[in-house]
Order: structure tokens, then C-alpha cells, then sequence
């Protein structure tokens, strides 16, 4: 079921090259290109077929080669990543070096904003601790325009070989990764160098020439900046292909910035369509993200002949010169917005207040298997466990009522709908468990066949077994409770005072255990599967206790009836196996942590 990441098929990386893109710059260069052709006797010398073939190829190399590198640090650190994210503190400036982090490990700020927002959707983090998050993955994606600033194409075809090597051959996971990554890089360079190499010809044509300087229009810039990084959903991709042109000295550095800046509107779309159908605490961290890259892109554009300036006495070459203004814009806009982050919070929620939902427990819904984040493994992953918390939840309220009727002889309501019959709502409670422990299993199959690492197949495997188990504690009541139930009926009298007392007091040790459980999946405390793993050991012997001295009482005492007494072991032997299937969630968990 699950697959082997040694097996990832080189054909889902095609897969994942933006087209969109490539059909948007066929649309707006061609018609240039031909136009050009015309307009001179020197243009017609030049083979329009290569030159339009070379530069499409170019990009091509160039699109493949950052998402080769995006997705192979990924694998090698998105695990780590997530961990990262799920343990941020509520400190705003730890949150914004966070971002930073994990942004520049991943290589790509989209990512970042995904997994904040499916993260803030499940619970394990707020929406106020996700704004740092955002200006920090902002400044964390400027790194990849650095790196592509570099003049290293001459050793491209070497990363090329380099990396093609450690990843075809390499038997190690970790290995095979860092291979992909070098392989990447390698691509991106020689995609960059043939652009660059077929663009020169164009430098003398007036039409491109014409199309490219009206991009020193702020508006204009920012613009086809935006519509780029929206249609490719990549605002490093869109900033070096900028980088590229201004090395082949085809663009400015007023032209480039208002793309650049461009660039930090239109990644805002990944972050939205995230969003979508997510909580509103997760709809806001989406508005944040929109919210503070069109401010700082409006606080900017004004002064950008004076920003240029400034940004040309950072470096000789205006490639590097592009990289720093983005580094530079992203890092002031930053130190802006901190010491307000509490107050865009604020009006961000006074425009998307909570809403005020009545309980339906007879409708069961999904809320977090978002199939959009499935190409992103530790995203969709947390997406499960969050929706396993859900079902531990709903498990913890059937359990809590499973007594309560065996010592009452009070007519019984439901938990949380007075107004319902008790027996009905146990029952939407357990179709309800079903119905959402089928749910994240398919979800989970749907992981499983990504590329995964090794960690992640057996988080994966893991997270299997944890469900079958919380279905085998909802099947274990659906087929026992009611029997019972009609056997307590057709007693004469109720239990002892000892047998009750008993039957509560283990009732009260097992459900311990289910909402240790339960907050293990709010913080992941890895105490919490401990504290279960050895509370298990000394219930299951104060069980054997209960049940020794049970016997002993029927062996002396002849008020006890045969029936009753057969309920009351037949009741707390189901209190037993639910308690065993506990301990081995538990057992599954604590081997998902040591991972």
C-alpha cells in the first residue's frame, strides 16, 4: 500500500512544470518575436525557430530544476520543518525567524504559507502566532534569489552530473535527496544560462526592447509581476527568471524591482486558494498574508527611483543588485509590520469574526483531509492527525456515558442533547466514528501513494493502525453496549454498592486514558503516550484485582445474583479491551515519536 520513496518516478516532476506559465510567455513573446523579424534585415538572420525553441527549452530547465530543488528539500527536511512549526512559541520575533528558517530550508515561501494555513485549520497553532510565521517565510524566500544571483553556470553540467549521479545510484534516502536538490540547482543554472545566451540577439530589437523598459512603469511592473507569480504560484521562480534577463542585460534595475515587488502580490494566490475551505482561522492567516504583502508593495512603490538608488551601492551587477532589493524590501517590510501585528490581527478578525456554530452531532462532516495539500506529505499528514483528534474526541464522549446507566436508574439523556434519547445519541455518536475513521483511512492511502521517506511511510503506517484500533474500540461498543444494556433491563436489582463503586473507579482510569490520548494529539506531548503506556500496566492489574475479589464476594455472599454478577465482569472485561486498544494507539504513537 505504501510506496517506497526509492521509486519516485522522474515523470511527476514533469508533471509539476508550471504550463500555465510557459502558454502566458508563448502568448506575449511570440508575437514579439515574429513582429521583430520583420523590422530589420540583420533580425532575419537570426533563426527564429532555434531562438524560440532555445529560450522555451531554457525556462523549461529552469521551472523543472527549482521545483526538482524545492521538492528534494522537502524530502530531506520536511518532517523536521513541520516539527518546527507545530512547537512555535506565541513570540513574535521567534515566530518571524522561524518562517525565515524554515522557508529558506524548503526553498519555498507557497509551502510555508500551505502548511501555516492547514496547521492554524487543525488547531495546533493560532491565528496571531501565524503572522510572524508569514513575515518571516517572506524574507526566508529572497534566499533562493541570492543563489541564483551567483555566476555559477559554467559549473551547472557538473552540479548536473553531480547530482544525477547521487540520486539514480545512491541506495541511501538522505543521500538520494541532497541529490535531487544538487541536481536541481544544476538545472535551474543551465536553464538560466541558456535564456540568458538566447536572449542576447534580442537586445538590439526595438519592440522587445520597447516591451521590457515599460516595465520601469511601477504599475505596469507590478502588474506582470503579479499575474506571473499568480499563474506559476512561485515567487522565487518569478524573481529569478527577472535575475535572468537583467544578466543578459535585457532588464534594468527599475524595471526589475516593480516585478519583484509584483512578485510578493501574486504568491499571495497560493496562500488564498489554501484558504478556501479552511477554518476562519485559517481564512485569516490567508488575509494576513494578502493584507501585508499589498501594503508594503503600496508603501514602496512610490519611492522606487530612490530605492533603486540606494539598492545600487549594494553591489557592481544588477542581477545581485535585483536579489538585494528583494532581500532588502522584504526585511523593512518585516521590521514595519511587527510592531503592529497585533493590531492588523485585530482588525483582520473585526472583519472575519468567529461564528457561532450550534453542535450538530447527527451530521458527520470532515474537517481537515484536504486533498489540495497531498503534494505536500507532512502538510496532509498533520491534516490526518488532526482529524483523528476529532475522532479521539468523539470516542471520549462515548466512552464517558458508557457507566452511567449500569449505576443510575434514572431515565438517561443524551450528553450534550438533553432533549434526545440516549441510547439514539450514542448511536450518531459511533456512525459518525465510522463514517470519519473511513474518511482519513482513504486520506491516508491518498498519502501513501506520494513520494514519501522512510519516516514518513511509517508515520503513515502508524496513523493506520491507530484508526483501525479507534475502530475496533467503536465496534467493540456497538456490538456489546446494547446487549448489556438489555441484560441491566432484565435485572431484578442493581449492583452492589462495592461492584458500583468498582465499575465507576475503573470507568474513571479508563477514561484517563482516552483524553491523555486526546491531548497528545492537541500538543503531541510525547509525556502523554508515556504517562498511558504506564498507567496501562497498573490498570490492567487493577483489574485482575477487581475481578479476584468480585469472585470472592459471590463465594460468601448469596444476595449475589448469577446475572448481575455475570453483567458486571461481562461490563468491566469491555472497560478491559478498550482500555488493551489504548495502550496499543499508544504503543503505535510512541513509536511514530521516537522516529
Amino acid at each position: 500500500m505504501f510506496v517506497d520513496e526509492k521509486n519516485i518516478n522522474m515523470k511527476e516532476y514533469i508533471k509539476k512544470v508550471p504550463l500555465t506559465f510557459l502558454l502566458m510567455f508563448i502568448i506575449v513573446t511570440l508575437p514579439t518575436i515574429l513582429f521583430a523579424g520583420s523590422s530589420s534585415g540583420a533580425q532575419k538572420e537570426i533563426s527564429w525557430f532555434l531562438l524560440v525553441t532555445s529560450l522555451f527549452g531554457g525556462l523549461g530547465m529552469f521551472l523543472y530544476g527549482m521545483e526538482m530543488m524545492s521538492d528534494g528539500m522537502k524530502m530531506t527536511a520536511g518532517n523536521q520543518m513541520r516539527s518546527i512549526l507545530e512547537k512555535l512559541t506565541s513570540n513574535r520575533f521567534f515566530a518571524v525567524g522561524v518562517g525565515a528558517f524554515v522557508t529558506m530550508v524548503i526553498q519555498s515561501s507557497s509551502a510555508t504559507t500551505v502548511m501555516l494555513v492547514s496547521f492554524v485549520n487543525s488547531g495546533l497553532l493560532s491565528f496571531a502566532q501565524g503572522l510572524g510565521v508569514i513575515l518571516g517565510s517572506n524574507i526566508g524566500s529572497t534566499v533562493t534569489a541570492q543563489i541564483v544571483a551567483f555566476k555559477v553556470t559554467d559549473y551547472a553540467l557538473a552540479l548536473i552530473a553531480a547530482g544525477a549521479l547521487m540520486s539514480l545510484f545512491s541506495k541511501k534516502d538522505s543521500t538520494r535527496n541532497i541529490g535531487f536538490v544538487i541536481l536541481g540547482f544544476g538545472l535551474l543554472f543551465y536553464g538560466m544560462k541558456v535564456m540568458s545566451d538566447t536572449m542576447k540577439p534580442l537586445r538590439s530589437n526595438p519592440t522587445f526592447n520597447t516591451i521590457l523598459t515599460s516595465f520601469e512603469n511601477p504599475f505596469m511592473g507590478i502588474l506582470a509581476g503579479a499575474i506571473f507569480t499568480a499563474l506559476i504560484q512561485s515567487s522565487s521562480a518569478t524573481t529569478g527568471i527577472v535575475i535572468t534577463l537583467a544578466s543578459g542585460g535585457s532588464i534594468t534595475l527599475e524595471a526589475g524591482i516593480p516585478l519583484i515587488l509584483g512578485a510578493n502580490i501574486g504568491t499571495c494566490v497560493t496562500a488564498l486558494l489554501a484558504g478556501l475551505n479552511a477554518s476562519r482561522e485559517a481564512k485569516r492567516v490567508a488575509i494576513a498574508h494578502v493584507t501585508f504583502n499589498l501594503i508594503g508593495v503600496a508603501l514602496f512603490c512610490f519611492w522606487i527611483p530612490t530605492f533603486a538608488e540606494m539598492v545600487a551601492q549594494t553591489s557592481d551587477n544588477v542581477p545581485r543588485q535585483i536579489a538585494n532589493a528583494h532581500t532588502i524590501f522584504n526585511i523593512l517590510a518585516t521590521v514595519v509590520f511587527i510592531p503592529f501585528t497585533t493590531h492588523i490581527a485585530s482588525m483582520i478578525i473585526r472583519f472575519f469574526p468567529d461564528q457561532e456554530k450550534t453542535r450538530n452531532i447527527e451530521k458527520p462532516a470532515v474537517l481537515n483531509l484536504d486533498e489540495k495539500v497531498l503534494e505536500h506529505p507532512p502538510v496532509a499528514i498533520s491534516n490526518a492527525q488532526a482529524e483523528i483528534r476529532g475522532v479521539v474526541g468523539l470516542t471520549e464522549r462515548v466512552l464517558g456515558s458508557l457507566v452511567s446507566p449500569f449505576v443510575s436508574d434514572e431515565l438517561q439523556a443524551d450528553i450534550e442533547d438533553p432533549d434526545q434519547d440516549f441510547d439514539k445519541g450514542m448511536q450518531v455518536r459511533l456512525d459518525k466514528i465510522e463514517f470519519l475513521n473511513q474518511a482519513i483511512l482513504s486520506y491516508l492511502v491518498k498519502i501513501s501513494k506520494q513520494d514519501l521517506d522512510d519516516a514518513q511511510s511509517r508515520e503513515v503506517f502508524s496513523l493506520v493502525s491507530v484508526v483501525n484500533y479507534l475502530n475496533l474500540i467503536k465496534n467493540a461498543v456497538s456490538l456489546r453496549f446494547s446487549i448489556l444494556l438489555g441484560k441491566k433491563d432484565s435485572l431484578d436489582s442493581g449492583f452492589t454498592e462495592i461492584g458500583q463503586n468498582e465499575l465507576i473507579e475503573y470507568h474513571n482510569k479508563m477514561l484517563k486514558q482516552i483524553k491523555r490520548l486526546g491531548q497528545f494529539f492537541e500538543k503531541y506531548d510525547r509525556k502523554k503516550i508515556e504517562k498511558i503506556m504506564k498507567k496501562g500496566e497498573k490498570y490492567k492489574n487493577l483489574e485482575e484485582k477487581y475481578r479476584i475479589e468480585h469472585i470472592k464476594r459471590i463465594s460468601v455472599e448469596e444476595s449475589e445474583s448469577k446475572p448481575r454478577t455475570q453483567l458486571q465482569l461481562e461490563l468491566m472485561d469491555l472497560l478491559k479491551e478498550i482500555s488493551i486498544f489504548i495502550d496499543l494507539i499508544a504503543s503505535n504513537l510512541l513509536e511514530l515519536e521516537t522516529i
